[in-house]
């Protein structure tokens, strides 16, 4: 029987989580609203923000909850602030996938 599935995926990379790395990546520590404001900012001018402004809020803070439950962002309060060297692994991983995807999508 024939099946209409593939094992390939058309995803493309992961904007948000993208912005996320680069803003959590310095030294400085953001409320989720000032950080959401960065975000926000980033993506439009990547001309990548689509789905409306609070629906790409709850992404955020979903994939910012993943951040610091993977120990890749620490939380103080109400306070994100990223973890180096974890950060730098996810954005090298981020790059890795972005090329395969890339790589494989039809342009």
């Amino acid at each position: 029987m024939y099946s209409n599935f593939s094992s390939f995926s058309r995803r493309g990379p992961d904007n948000i989580t993208e912005e996320l790395v680069a803003a959590l990546s310095g030294s400085k520590s953001y409320e989720f609203k000032a950080l959401f404001s960065v975000i926000h900012a980033a993506l439009r001018a990547r001309n990548a923000a689509s789905g409306g402004e609070e629906m790409l809020r709850l992404r955020t803070y979903d994939k910012l909850q993943n951040l610091v439950r993977h120990g890749q962002v620490k939380k103080t309060g109400k306070k994100y602030k990223g973890v180096t060297n974890a950060l730098l692994l996810l954005s090298e991983s981020l790059k890795e996938f972005g090329r395969t995807v890339r790589r494989f999508c039809p342009a």
